[in-house]
């Protein structure tokens, strides 16, 4: 038995049998051809079928991960028509008279180093998108891969996972995913956790585990390989208990999210997308706390137009039959980039230009948004909620945009609600002007997020600092409490939307605070609401 440490993307236990997916290589030994016209006409060919594969499964990623997932594989539909990759491609074979592999191998490196050195960000991330491209070219050309395909449940291994491989197996037969490479924040590990696959990654993984029983532990972080009997059972046993919490879980649903003795606590659930409702309703959501607008402003050329985005507000707002939706207006930047914005390169992005900063900025984009959002806001229970608040002058003036806004649509005869607002705490400034801030909205939301990275001057994506980075650290916890002292002061909601929400160790001090909202994941709700019924605050 060999137990090996790495780091998991996405939570669960599996058990099964390992299968290493190799990658295509893109090195092939150099072939002549007689006839390069021929030849460039097979590779327009190979063009085409992966055409046809991305728009395969950009279907299948709709209706299995939504709308705002799936997006990505039009993203590679596009980065498949650069033409500074298939021409230069159709020139090699011409003027070197070699075979589509050869070709596309050559090219590969020049392609590769001219997107991870783009000064913008977003293009610079797409570089893993051009290498998943280029091997599914390779796999058409070369005919490998075809034996990739689970035709049983297994536990597959790769070099590094991607959004491709992730979706285009079928999930019954995808147990787990080891990878050598891979970061919680990509694409891939995202589908992952909404596919609820166990996923760990940095992992030094050895061609020899292909075909040996392996145990994943996406808990604590561990693979075993060619466990012992009695780990096995052990393992076995905690999958059972698992699967029975899962059916425990179900008896929550349709009650109360109350502490034992009484107190009630809104119990809302975060999403980024349309689709992503429906996992909410499952998991008897009261609400949607956060819905992450800008994703309808990623992975795409344009912003979406003020109609578009009527429609997924309106089409939320109808599914949520009444219940809250807060709509959090884009927050873009950062991590977070929109390609037609033209945003300059920035040192350190995330304290830099991007949220409320970029929307004051651009009024249009700005009141466009607000339209949409007033306008849906006819058709069901919307609320409104603005990013990276750190004065009360920034609120004034989003007040007056808004009153802009609504004069507008009274002047159309467009029928809206004079919806509740309300700002997101992420900073210690927004922190610090608290009850200044409460006075001004109906409800404050904090983002445990930034708010972490921002207390404790670190990099919340930067893997070096894992070792230091604590969100339960004592200042972070007593920002929080000093926000919700504030805000009661003046009769103003406190909701928390960031992953603390989740963490069911902070529970009943979260409770104890007075907090009067959490907002998580749609597949966490049932599990914390467990937790607050169990919860007694004793209050005499």
């Amino acid at each position: 038995m060999v137990t090996i440490k790495g780091k998991s993307i996405s939570p669960g236990i599996a058990i099964g049998t390992i299968q290493k997916i190799s990658k295509a290589s893109s090195s092939v030994a150099r072939t002549t051809v007689t006839d390069p016209e021929a030849e460039v006409k097979r590779f327009e060919a190979a063009l085409a079928e992966a055409e046809a594969q991305l728009a395969a499964l950009y279907k299948k990623a709709q209706k299995e991960v939504g709308e705002s997932e799936a997006a990505i594989f039009e993203v590679h539909g596009m980065l498949l028509k650069d033409p500074d990759l298939t021409e230069k491609v159709k020139d090699v074979i011409r003027t070197q008279q070699v075979v589509s592999e050869f070709a596309l191998s050559s090219v590969k490196t020049s392609i590769l180093e001219r997107f991870s050195s783009m000064e913008d960000a977003y293009m610079r991330e797409r570089t893993a998108d051009i290498q998943d491209i280029i091997c599914r070219l390779m796999d058409i050309l070369t005919g490998s891969g075809k034996d990739q395909i689970l035709d049983r449940p297994m536990i597959l291994m790769a070099e590094e996972l991607t959004p491709s491989n992730t979706l285009q197996i079928e999930r019954k037969n995808l147990l787990a995913l080891i990878t050598r490479f891979g970061s919680s924040n990509s694409h891939a590990s995202i589908l992952a956790r909404i596919m609820n696959i166990p996923a760990i990654a940095n992992v030094d993984i050895d061609d020899d585990w292909n075909g040996k029983t392996a145990i994943l532990d996406g808990y604590t972080d561990t693979l075993i390989i060619e466990p012992t009997k009695q780990v096995l059972s052990q393992m076995k046993a905690r999958q059972k208990e698992e699967e029975n919490d899962r059916r425990t879980l179900q008896a929550f649903k349709g009650i109360e999210s109350i502490t034992s003795d009484g107190h009630k606590i809104n119990l809302f659930a975060n999403i980024g997308s349309t689709e992503d409702v429906g996992s909410a309703l499952e998991n008897d959501a009261e609400g949607i706390g956060l819905f992450r607008s800008e994703f309808l402003f990623l992975n795409r050329s344009t912003p979406p137009s003020e109609e578009e985005q009527f429609q997924a507000y309106k089409t939320v707002a109808e599914n949520m039959e009444g219940k809250k939706v807060i709509i959090r207006t884009l927050d873009l930047g950062a991590d977070k980039q929109a390609n037609y914005l033209q945003l300059d390169k920035e040192e350190n992005p995330a304290m830099g230009f991007r949220a409320i900063r970029i929307s004051l900025s651009r009024p249009e984009l700005f009141k466009t948004q607000l339209r949409a959002i007033y306008r849906s806001s006819a058709f069901g229970n919307i609320a409104l909620m603005f990013p990276m608040i750190i004065s009360v002058d920034e609120v004034k003036r989003i007040k007056e945009i808004l009153s802009e806004v609504k004069a507008d649509l009274d002047k159309q005869g467009i029928s809206y609600k004079d919806i509740e607002i309300g700002i997101m705490v992420e900073t210690p400034a927004a922190v610090i002007l608290s009850r200044e801030l409460a006075e001004e909205v109906d409800f404050l939301s904090i983002g445990s997020n930034d708010l972490t990275q921002y207390a404790l001057a670190m990099d919340r994506q930067n893997p070096y600092l894992d070792a230091f980075y604590d969100p339960h650290h004592p200042a972070v916890l007593k920002m929080i409490e000093l926000v919700v002292q504030n805000a009661h002061k003046v009769g103003c909601q406190v909701g928390i939307c960031g992953e603390l929400a989740a963490d069911l160790s902070l529970t009943e001090t979260f409770l104890r605070m007075g907090i009067d909202e959490l907002s998580v994941a749609p597949v966490g709700i049932l599990g914390l609401r467990k937790k607050i019924r169990e919860t007694s605050l004793n209050y005499d």
